[in-house]
C-alpha cells in the first residue's frame, strides 16, 4: 500500500458522535479498501470493481456532472437518455418556453429523436479515473521551505502530472487537493457538449410544493427531467449538429419496478458541490453570523421584487422563473442552516473537538512546537469583518443582484479591441458579444432590474464600510443625496445596456466614446476595482488560514490514527451508502419513509403558485390508473426518504438499490438536518428522493410518452 494512500485511510472526521457507516461522501476508486464489507452488509450485492472500475464497464460510467457539478445525472438507455431533476433542467425548460409553447405549465415531450431541443452551453461530463498523485505533488517539498516557493513547486508538479496523464488524447485532467490540502487527486474525465431536451414535467408536477415544501418532508414532487446525450458519427464529443447522433455509454442503468421498503440498501453516486465538515468554531461563526445573514437579507429584497414581476403576467412569470428559482433555493438554505446549526448545538460540538484537538498538542513537545499553534492561526484570519461583509454583500448585492452590470462585463473585450485601430479585431469582439445579446433580452426587464439595483446599492452602502464603497456611490450620496431609486433611474435611462434596440444601435457602429460616457458600463468598471481592493484584503487577512487548516486537518488524522473518514465535498465523483427510512423529527412526531399521489389530491389548490395541480393528475388518482407502476399496497408511491448523505450538487443522483439498479432520484434534503454541509446529523438527516415509478407514470400513463419508456431496461 502506497504511503499516500495509506495516510488518507486514516484521515478521520472527529465529530462528538461515533461515524456511522450512513454518513460519508467516499471516493468510489476506494471503497474496495474501506467500505465494501460494510456495503455488504447492509445488503449490496454488487462488487467493488462493478461500482467503479477502470478497465470494464461499471456504474460511474452511467453517472454524469451536469454542467460541470451543478448537478448530477445517469444514464438509463443504450441510447444516451438522462434522468436528472426538474430544477437541473428548469434553465433549460425555461428558455424553451414562450406564451405560444409555455413548457413551464405545460410540459414537454419529445415523441421522437427528432423533436428534441438542443441546449447550447449544456454539458455531461464523464469520470473516467482517478488518482492518488499526493506523493508526486509533494516530491521534494519540506515544511522548511516558504510559502511561496512550496505553492510554486506543487502548482509545477501538478501541471506536469496533468499534461502527462492527457497525453494526446482530449480528456481533461486535473488535480484536486482533498482534506485540506494534505491528499492530491488526479481526475481524468471527458465532456459531452450536445445535450438535447427530451421530457420534463408540467412544473405543478416537477416544482409541486414550490417553494413552501422546499427542504422539506413529506414531499410528492416529480422532480424530474430528461435529456439526451449526442455524438460525433465516431463517438467523440462535439458541439451541436444535425448530423451528430445518440451516445451510446459503457453502462446505463436496469430500472427498477420492484419499489423500496424499509431498511432497503440504497446507494448514491453522484457529484456533491461543497462540504466543510472539518470547519472550526471561528469558520461557523462567520457562516452563520456574516455569510447567511447577508445572503438571507440580500436575496429576501430581490426575490420580493422579482416575485411582483412574476405575478403581473405569464411573459413575465416565464421570463423569471429560472432567476426566481435559483436565488430563493439558497435563500431558504440559508435559513435553515442557521436555524439547524443552533438547534443541533454544532457550535459546541467544534468546541469540544477544538478543546481537545488543544490538548493533545500541548502535551507533546514536538507536537506542540508542529501544530500548537494552527488554532491561532485560524482564529486571527478570522478577527476582521468589516471586509468580509464586503466580500459578501459584494457577491450578493453588486455582481449577484442586478443582471445589467453582469451583462456589460461581457463587451469588455470590445473595449479593449476598440482602443486600437484593429478593424478585424473589433469586427471579431462586435460579432461575440452580439451571440449573446438576444439571450439576454429575452428573460430581462429593464424596471424591475432597476427596482432591484436600487434597493441592494441602498443596502450595500448602508452595511459596507466606506472603504470598500464603489466611487460611484459618492454621486448617489452628493446629487442624489443617498436616494439609489433616483440614481439608478438616471443610469438605467441614460445606459445602452438596459435597452435593447439602443445596444443593436450601438453595435452596428461601435466605439470606445460612447462605452467611456456610458453610466452602466462606468459603474460596473467601479465595481470592479472596489472587488480588487476587497479581495486584496481579504487574502490579506485570511493569509495564514489555508496553512492553519492543513495543520489542524493533518494533527485530527494523527490524534486518531485508528479512524478512517472521507473528505469534504468539491465536486468530484463520490458515493454514499446507507438504508431506506423513516425518522422522528420532534417529539410526538413521526414521519413515514414514502409519500403517495394521495397528497397531490390533499396539498392541491388550483391557480396556487405551489400547490397548483394538472386536473388530469388528480383525475387518474380517483381512477387509481397505476398499471404496473403501483407498489404492491396498491398506491402509487411518489417520494421516499432514505439517510444517504449528500448535498447540492447531488441533485439528480442516481439512488440505487442493492442490484444496482435505479429505484428513484435524490433531490433534495431535509428542514431538520440544515446543518448537515458542515455536521452531519446521524438520527435526523435524510435524503429525499422522487420514486423512479412515479417518474415512470407520469412519462407512460400521464404524458403518453412510451417511446421513452420502452428504451429503457425495465426490471420488474
Amino acid at each position: 500500500m502506497k504511503k499516500s494512500l495509506a495516510g488518507l485511510m486514516a484521515f478521520v472526521l472527529f465529530l462528538s458522535i461515533q461515524v456511522k457507516a450512513d454518513e460519508g461522501m467516499w471516493l468510489p476508486s476506494l471503497i474496495g479498501k474501506l467500505n465494501i464489507d460494510k456495503m455488504h452488509s447492509l445488503g449490496l450485492k454488487l462488487s467493488a470493481e462493478q461500482i467503479y472500475s477502470i478497465n470494464s464497464s461499471s456504474l460511474k460510467d452511467a453517472v454524469v456532472a451536469l454542467d460541470h457539478g451543478s448537478c448530477t445525472a445517469e444514464i438509463v438507455s443504450a441510447d444516451g437518455l438522462l434522468l436528472t431533476n426538474h430544477h437541473c433542467g428548469f434553465g433549460e425548460i425555461q428558455k424553451h418556453s414562450s406564451v405560444e409553447h409555455d413548457y413551464l405549465k405545460d410540459g414537454f415531450w419529445a415523441l421522437s429523436k427528432d423533436q428534441e431541443l438542443p441546449n447550447p452551453g449544456k454539458s455531461v461530463t464523464f469520470l473516467i479515473r482517478m488518482e492518488d498523485v499526493t506523493d508526486k505533488v509533494m516530491k521534494g517539498i519540506s515544511d522548511t521551505m516558504s510559502a511561496s516557493s512550496r505553492q510554486e513547486k506543487m502548482m509545477k508538479a501538478m501541471s506536469e502530472i496533468e499534461k502527462e496523464a492527457k497525453g494526446d488524447t482530449k480528456y481533461e485532467t486535473r488535480i484536486r487537493p482533498l482534506f485540506e490540502n494534505n491528499v492530491f487527486y488526479l481526475f481524468v474525465t471527458e465532456t459531452f457538449r450536445d445535450i438535447r431536451l427530451v421530457g420534463a414535467p408540467p412544473q405543478s408536477i416537477g416544482k409541486f410544493g414550490g417553494e413552501e415544501d422546499n427542504w422539506m418532508w413529506p414531499r410528492h414532487t416529480g422532480d424530474f427531467s430528461m435529456f439526451r446525450i449526442y455524438c460525433s458519427p465516431d463517438g467523440k464529443p462535439a458541439d451541436y449538429a444535425k448530423e451528430n447522433v445518440p451516445y451510446h455509454p459503457k453502462h446505463h442503468l436496469p430500472v427498477s419496478l420492484k419499489g423500496v421498503q424499509m431498511n432497503d440498501y440504497a446507494m448514491v453516486m453522484g457529484y456533491p458541490g461543497t462540504t466543510n465538515r472539518y470547519l472550526t468554531s471561528f469558520g461557523l461563526k462567520s457562516t452563520m453570523e456574516v455569510v447567511n445573514v447577508v445572503r438571507i437579507k440580500a436575496r429576501e429584497a430581490k426575490l420580493d421584487i422579482i416575485k411582483d414581476y412574476m405575478a403581473k403576467g405569464e411573459k413575465n412569470r416565464i421570463q423569471y422563473a429560472s432567476k426566481f428559482a435559483g436565488s430563493s433555493n439558497y435563500y431558504k438554505y440559508s435559513i435553515g442552516e442557521n436555524m439547524g446549526l443552533t438547534a443541533l448545538k454544532v457550535m459546541d460540538q467544534k468546541l469540544a473537538i477544538e478543546k481537545d484537538f488543544t490538548k493533545w498538542a500541548n502535551a507533546d513537545a514536538a507536537r506542540k512546537a508542529k501544530y500548537g499553534d494552527c488554532l491561532n492561526k485560524i482564529a486571527k484570519s478570522y478577527q476582521t469583518v468589516d471586509e468580509k461583509f464586503a466580500s459578501n454583500y459584494a457577491r450578493e448585492a453588486l455582481l449577484g443582484g442586478p443582471e445589467v452590470f453582469r451583462f456589460s462585463m461581457g463587451i469588455s473585450s470590445l473595449y479593449d479591441a476598440l482602443r486600437g485601430s484593429d478593424k478585424e479585431k473589433i469586427k471579431t469582439a462586435t460579432e461575440r458579444f452580439k451571440t449573446s445579446v438576444d439571450g439576454f433580452y429575452k428573460d430581462f426587464d429593464a424596471a424591475t432590474d432597476q427596482k432591484i439595483a436600487a434597493v441592494l446599492f441602498k443596502m450595500y452602502a448602508d452595511n459596507v464600510v466606506a472603504k470598500y464603497q464603489p466611487s460611484v456611490f459618492a454621486e448617489a450620496n452628493k446629487k442624489f443625496k443617498g436616494n439609489f431609486a433616483a440614481y439608478c433611474e438616471k443610469l438605467y435611462k441614460k445606459s445602452i445596456f438596459p435597452d435593447q434596440q439602443k445596444m443593436e444601435a450601438f453595435l452596428k457602429n461601435p466605439t470606445k466614446k460612447v462605452l467611456d460616457k456610458d453610466p452602466v458600463y462606468t459603474v460596473m468598471l467601479s465595481m470592479m476595482e472596489t472587488m480588487k481592493v476587497i479581495g486584496e484584503d481579504v487574502r490579506k487577512s485570511t493569509a495564514d488560514l489555508e496553512s492553519g487548516r492543513k495543520l489542524f486537518v493533518a494533527g485530527l488524522n494523527e490524534m486518531n490514527k485508528d479512524k478512517i473518514s472521507y473528505p469534504d465535498a468539491n465536486s468530484t465523483m463520490r458515493l454514499t451508502y446507507g438504508i431506506v427510512g423513516d425518522y422522528n423529527p420532534r417529539d410526538g412526531v413521526h414521519y413515514n419513509y414514502f409519500t403517495t399521489l394521495k397528497g397531490y389530491a390533499e396539498k392541491g389548490k388550483a391557480g396556487d403558485a405551489d400547490f397548483d395541480f394538472p386536473q388530469k393528475l388528480v383525475d387518474m388518482f380517483h381512477a387509481a390508473d397505476y398499471g404496473r407502476y403501483a407498489d404492491k399496497d396498491g398506491s402509487l408511491h411518489t417520494c421516499f426518504t432514505t439517510n444517504n448523505d449528500i448535498t447540492g450538487g447531488n441533485s439528480g443522483s442516481p439512488v440505487m438499490n442493492a442490484n444496482g439498479e435505479l429505484i428513484g432520484i435524490a433531490f433534495d434534503g431535509n428542514w431538520e438536518a440544515m446543518s448537515g454541509n458542515i455536521a452531519y446529523e446521524n438520527d435526523l438527516q435524510k435524503c429525499i428522493n422522487v420514486d423512479i415509478r412515479f417518474v415512470l407514470w407520469i412519462i407512460d400513463k400521464y404524458a403518453g410518452a412510451k417511446n421513452i419508456v420502452n428504451e429503457m431496461t425495465i426490471v420488474q
